[in-house]
């Protein structure tokens, strides 16, 4: 059974900073892509960061420069440091595997967890 389960959000200042994890399980983690997401209030869900493997990173725009994925394969988990924390960084921040078309390759997702910047 596929399962994610993300934590490490909270509520923290504007220029703050904050490491997101995700615990993935149920699937061949060490060869996949993993995506972290996000979704604001009334919002779609995001593209935020990608990693693969052997170095392979990719960001949003909007985050470049201030997010850094990572991924530790010996405990399936992939990581999201953010640092310089906006406002419009708000949102429930999601992971998922990747699809070869570059699509969430699973239709179940975790929980999420909250990340609210206050200004």
């Amino acid at each position: 059974q596929v399962q994610f389960v993300e934590s490490g959000g909270g509520l923290v200042q504007a220029g703050g900073s904050l490491r997101l994890s995700c615990a993935a399980s149920g699937i061949t983690f060490s060869i996949l892509y993993m995506d972290w997401y996000r979704q604001a209030p009334g919002k779609q869900r995001d593209l935020v960061a990608r990693i693969g493997n052997g170095g392979y990173t990719n960001y949003a725009d909007s985050v470049k420069g201030r997010f850094t994925i990572s991924r530790d394969n010996a405990k399936n988990t992939v990581y999201l440091q953010m640092n310089s924390l906006k406002p419009e960084d708000t949102a429930v921040y999601y992971c998922n595997a990747v699809r070869g078309t570059g699509e969430p390759l699973y239709d179940s997702w975790g929980q999420g967890t909250q990340v609210t910047v206050s200004s």
